[in-house]
């Protein structure tokens, strides 16, 4: 079970299908998978001429793109590891990270390459970088090369395999929305075992006659495995490139005669705006699959009445490969589920000492999850990230209801403790989220002379909304507890979001939550 063979499996079987790239000039590159297979390998070979092999770690920023794939499927081939660098970090925390995996080659975008210098200027192992996906005349004090010039080059001949699939492929970092970033490797047996699953009926259901757009990046969590699901089915593999707006993504579905959509709730919002403001159709798109930050009733409402599609909601984790639970297409969509773990994922509810719960369904608890592609410990950490059991806390607070749906109803660090009680900020977010005139809501805690903690609301309006403070206020009675309501509302022109769409909670709490 190693990840070379999809793309194998694909070059074989489906060698016209296409992996398709948006490029920022509105023209899309486009290249079959048995073409695709063979300039992977010829990465391989370059790779190996620069004394590249197995284990070794190449570490890649870059966008979703047809060169990120080859070179994703080059390093795993091989057995080397991937090392996936998230480009709206910033240049000191990625290197870091780099310094960590000890990379030895960066492989950038040529439009990333001023932020590729400031990895390499303080990562020492980094030893060349490789530049894909366009020129550059920017500077850089390290050997530098185009990857398509290592291509035309090389002479050399690469084989894929012949190594144990539980070597390690990847290498990602948690998106660090609540916390700092922790490194989680991924092995080839478990992203073969996390593609098996996302092919299931009840899961994502991805057939080859599928065109899917590929939105949700691939430095998070491996685009959540659709580089590996697509090509197994030999369904079309539609990437975005960099440029990610409405307009973008509504020109590559109609185009691409897209199928299936995947990312996180804020890309769509830019996606139904388009829409509504240009009355654009998009006929043959069914299905958008969300995930990575819970999706407001009133978006998923929008969604589903103006492009005419069904949104399918998941939940899951960087530690878990990082599909947890999705919601079977035949079931009616709600914004609050997220779905039904398939077989190879367990679920298990805990108190604060993680003690399972008598009862499973209808309570709230801490959540736990067991699988062969979760987390057994951190890169670089002894300490395992799970228990003797295989149980990894998640941090995330749910509730199971009777149908075996999940309820995801917070994080336990953003639970805010105001005169020594509990308040959920995700209840207060879910019920102002829903209104129409809201475009993003979150909730932080801030510090208070007397009840240790109070929260405080920040909003986006959606265009042309308004609403007042008082209404804003009016609209929680009956839905919280009175003790509940926050203590200030910030209306901010922009949500801060994280690299993979969440809201960047850490920013928020830097700038609003001292006061």
């Amino acid at each position: 079970m190693t990840l070379e063979k999809f793309l194998e499996h694909a070059a074989k079987w489906h060698p016209q299908a296409q992996v398709v790239t948006g490029r920022a000039d509105g023209k899309s590159d486009r290249i079959g998978y048995s073409a695709l297979k063979d300039r992977s390998l010829r990465i391989s070979a370059v790779l190996q001429s620069f004394g590249i092999g197995a284990g070794d770690r190449i570490a890649t920023l870059a966008w979703n793109t047809q060169a990120h794939i080859e070179v994703w499927y080059a390093c795993m081939g091989m057995g080397a590891v991937c090392h996936t660098l998230n480009p709206r970090l910033t240049g000191g925390q990625l290197a870091a990270m780099a310094s960590m995996s000890k990379a030895r080659i960066l492989i950038v975008s040529a439009d990333l390459l001023p932020l590729g210098a400031e990895i390499v200027g303080a990562a020492t192992a980094i030893e060349r970088i490789w530049v894909i996906d366009g020129e550059s005349d920017f500077v850089v004090e390290a050997p530098l090369c185009s990857l398509d010039l290592l291509i035309a080059q090389s002479r050399g001949e690469a084989t894929w395999g012949d190594f144990e699939e539980t070597s390690p492929c990847g290498l990602c970092f948690t998106s660090g929305t609540t916390g700092a970033p922790k490194g989680v490797t991924y092995t080839h047996r478990s992203s073969f075992l996390h593609t098996l699953r996302l092919l299931q009926a009840d899961v994502m259901a991805i057939s080859g006659a599928d065109s899917v757009l590929a939105v949700v990046p691939m430095f998070h969590a491996n685009a959540w495995g659709l580089p590996f699901a697509v090509p197994a089915v030999g369904g079309k593999l539609v990437l975005p490139g960099r440029k990610m707006d409405g307009a973008s993504l509504a020109r590559l579905i109609v185009e691409e005669e897209v199928t299936m959509a995947v990312g996180v709730p804020t890309v769509w919002l830019g996606l139904v705006e388009h829409a509504e403001a240009t009355g654009i159709t998009m006929p043959t798109l069914k299905r958008i699959t969300v995930g990575g930050a819970p999706i407001a009733p009133a978006l998923m409402e929008r969604i589903e009445s103006r492009l005419g599609v069904k949104v399918q909601t998941s939940w899951g984790m960087t530690e878990l490969s990082p599909s947890g639970t999705v919601a079977p297409l035949f079931e009616r969509s709600q914004a609050a589920l997220s779905g039904r773990p398939a077989i190879g994922v367990d679920l298990l509810l805990t108190d604060a000492d993680g003690q399972a719960l008598p009862g499973q369904r209808g309570v709230e608890g801490q959540l736990r999850v067991r699988g062969a592609a979760v987390v057994e410990r951190y890169f670089g950490e002894q300490d395992r990230a799970s228990d003797a059991d295989g149980w990894f806390a998640t941090g995330d607070l749910a509730r199971i209801d009777e149908q075996g749906n999940l309820v995801i109803t917070g994080r336990v660090k953003d639970l805010i403790k105001s005169g020594g009680e509990w308040i959920n900020p995700a209840e207060i977010e879910a019920v102002i989220g829903s209104l129409p005139e809201v475009g993003l809501a979150a909730v932080i805690g801030r510090p208070d002379p007397k009840w240790g903690e109070r929260p405080i609301l920040l909003i986006e309006m959606r265009e042309a909304q308004v609403i007042s403070d008082e209404d804003l206020l009016a609209c929680l009675h009956g839905h919280v507890a009175s003790w509940w309501i926050p203590d200030a509302i910030y209306r901010l022109p922009r949500m801060p979001l994280a690299a993979t769409g969440k809201i960047d909670k850490i920013r928020l709490r830097a700038e609003y939550g001292s006061g």
